[in-house]
């Protein structure tokens, strides 16, 4: 990880691109159309507006550090997944640590069970949204009915003045086996494959296209779903050596790590030109405030809840982020 820098020698020519998997950011009104009863304050979980709040301005704080180690700016983008609908979006980007920083925000409703979506911040100042739609990942589960799941979200903007095409995804759980579930995750990244094909249909010049892809894949850098279906040779992934599951990753499961959170650049990131963006550094964001400090969890990301028991944490999960930079300055806001 690269050390914290003094104010005067932060870099304003880089940007930071972030995603975070913000753990059951639920509101605290029951939706009839999902399954979202335990985050009431009569649910289960017992989801007060109090603790509701705790939870935004606490994610708030988090993606107000996102890369600040280096650059002067917040993140001008910030993918999310694990979000309940617009409402909570928003009210995230009017907290206390963001609501200063001019961000927008896309967001649209999936047809997954539990009731959560995808979504995507972005700065208004850097990032001009051009367009945003959903693909969705077919799924069927053993009984031969559709298995409903998070759509994959297309954002397409000027990112410091270049046409970039953004995929945020949040992929099937391992909650029923690595093995048994491998497919679902293959479907998903052969979805982003055809939204990568259609975005190159469009354009006039599929060899500059640049794309980032995002997300919770709930499977590692090496996994079968990422590596040979979704990275291939026109994307390069610089998450792989991030992760050691002995010691380092976003979360832990069973007392190793895993790196599910990653952010996927396509190769013209890698290509310095004059008046392009191109790939510096990637990092987890992993502060020990981040984590639980002692018990046999010591060590990993400090949750919302533990079980039924309530914590007050962030998230189950760390978030990642790289650094872009670009040979014409860009402005501080």
């Amino acid at each position: 990880m690269l050390p914290s820098i003094s104010a005067s020698h932060k870099q304003k020519n880089l940007t930071t691109i972030a995603f975070y998997n913000v753990e059951n950011l639920f509101d605290t009104v029951n939706d009839p159309k999902t399954a979202d009863e335990d985050f009431t304050p009569k649910g289960k979980n017992k989801w007060t507006p109090k603790r509701y709040a705790v939870k935004i301005r606490k994610l708030g704080s988090v993606i107000s550090q996102l890369g600040v180690n280096r650059t002067t700016n917040l993140p001008t983008i910030a993918g999310l997944v694990e979000v309940e609908n617009a409402k909570v979006v928003s009210d995230l980007t009017n907290s206390s640590y963001l609501k200063k920083h001019h961000y927008g925000y896309v967001h649209h409703d999936s047809p997954d069970e539990r009731g959560i979506d995808v979504a995507l911040l972005y700065s208004k100042v850097a990032f001009e949204l051009l367009d945003s739609t959903t693909y969705p990942t077919f799924l069927e589960n053993n009984k031969g009915a559709r298995d409903y799941t998070r759509d994959v979200l297309k954002v397409s903007g000027n990112l410091h003045g270049e046409l970039v095409h953004i995929l945020v995804n949040h992929w099937s759980s391992r909650r029923e086996g690595t093995a048994e579930t491998e497919h679902k995750r293959i479907a998903a990244a052969e979805t982003n494959r055809n939204i990568i094909n259609i975005i190159k249909e469009k354009e006039m010049n599929p060899k500059i296209i640049i794309i980032i892809i995002m997300g919770d894949f709930n499977d590692d850098p090496q996994s079968k779903s990422v590596y040979e279906y979704l990275v291939k040779d026109d994307f390069f992934n610089p998450m792989e050596s991030l992760l050691d599951s002995e010691k380092s990753g976003s979360l832990t499961y069973k007392g190793k790590w895993n790196l599910f959170d990653q952010i996927i650049f396509s190769k013209n990131f890698l290509e310095k030109e004059d008046h392009g963006l191109y790939f510096k550094h990637t990092e987890v964001f992993n502060k020990k405030w981040l984590k639980i400090f002692k018990g046999k969890l010591k060590g990993s990301s400090f949750r919302t809840y533990i079980g039924p028991w309530y914590q007050g944490g962030f998230s189950d999960y760390f978030p990642v982020y790289a650094f872009l930079e670009k040979k014409v300055q860009i402005p501080y806001y």
